[in-house]
């Protein structure tokens, strides 16, 4: 993979990592920040329409098939551990109460993602 795409993969290979641990308990962030959980949608309504526009952008350069497929992947698996982190740093009275939050913002997240690929693909 090219430089680039590696140094995202540990940063969201970091941030994921950071997620599960908050979501186990082991590292105790819950209300941290104060946000309301419905403003991860426009959260991840930007990071997917960005994460998809700049896959575009990356995969031109790109000579082979198998790279730009390994690519997608870390480009839409990676961004979505920003929005659970974020969750995980919301108090835990309101991350019950809603708890398909994330499930729906991961939604949000590959809508917007995919988005502008499949434009894309239908412009050729």
């Amino acid at each position: 993979m090219i430089r680039l795409e590696l140094s995202l993969l540990s940063l969201f290979s970091t941030v994921w990592l950071l997620a599960v641990l908050a979501l186990f308990r082991v590292l105790p962030i819950a209300g941290i920040l104060n946000l309301d959980l419905y403003r991860l949608y426009s959260i991840a309504a930007i990071l997917g329409w960005v994460g998809g526009n700049a896959f575009l952008m990356r995969r031109r350069s790109l000579p082979g098939k198998r790279l730009s497929k390994r690519l997608m992947l870390v480009y839409l698996v990676g961004p979505p551990g920003f929005i659970y982190l974020l969750r995980a740093m919301a108090p835990l009275e309101i991350q019950q109460l809603a708890p398909l939050v994330p499930i729906y913002c991961f939604g949000v997240y590959a809508l917007f993602f995919l988005v502008p690929v499949s434009l894309r693909r239908r412009q050729r």
